[in-house]
């Protein structure tokens, strides 16, 4: 009874969904060029490739920042993948 008391209560509990909704004030005119820069469908679509790309921009300037505080430091090996072999049509 109690387990099913608590699916009355909570019936969505198997699953988190985030969804935030804000009002931004923008330009737009430069909302447009983003729009078209990134190749986006939507103004949803826009506004997350463009906090991507800061969150990725962060990340390089704080790696950036870090070139050259460990002098002694050795290169790290690579694994590369191998080529893929070329198929023919045959």
């Amino acid at each position: 009874m109690r387990a099913f008391r608590s699916q009355l209560l909570y019936p969505y509990f198997y699953g988190i969904i985030v969804h935030m909704k804000k009002t931004l004030n923008m330009d737009q005119q430069l909302f447009e060029q983003a729009k078209a820069a990134c190749g986006a469908s939507t103004d949803t679509e826009t506004v997350r490739l463009g906090l991507e790309a800061l969150v990725r921009q962060g990340a390089y300037q704080r790696l950036r920042a870090l070139l050259g505080t460990e002098p002694d430091a050795q290169d790290v090996p690579r694994r590369r993948e191998r080529p893929r072999a070329k198929h023919s049509a045959a």
